[in-house]
């Protein structure tokens, strides 16, 4: 399970911050959890995806090593969701080192 406030990586909406986890109901079965997530490219927007059995592919936000290895994978600029997300983590860690660069 995510956590309130926490970065995610959707392979529908990219980089989202989980804003929420709200119970939603769901007629006999009551009420059910649901992320709500602000994608970080598309502030406009908000999804909210079922915490259990949801359909979308969610994962935790790439490692540093992991957007690296990626970064040099030949297909990335062909998936803009993955690339943001990707430039999102690398860009972030240099912006906590307050060196700009690697």
């Amino acid at each position: 399970m995510f956590l309130k406030k926490q970065y995610i990586y959707s392979e529908t909406l990219g980089v989202c911050k989980v804003e929420n986890i709200v119970q939603l109901p769901a007629g006999k079965n009551g009420n059910v959890p649901y992320y709500v997530l602000r994608p970080e490219f598309e502030k406009e927007k908000v999804s909210y995806i079922p915490v259990e059995e949801h359909q979308v592919v969610l994962r935790e936000m790439f490692s540093e090593e992991e957007a690296r290895a990626l970064e040099q994978d030949p297909h990335l600029k062909e998936n803009v969701k993955l690339k943001e997300a990707v430039d999102f983590v690398l860009h972030r860690r240099r912006e906590s080192n307050g060196t700009g660069n690697s």
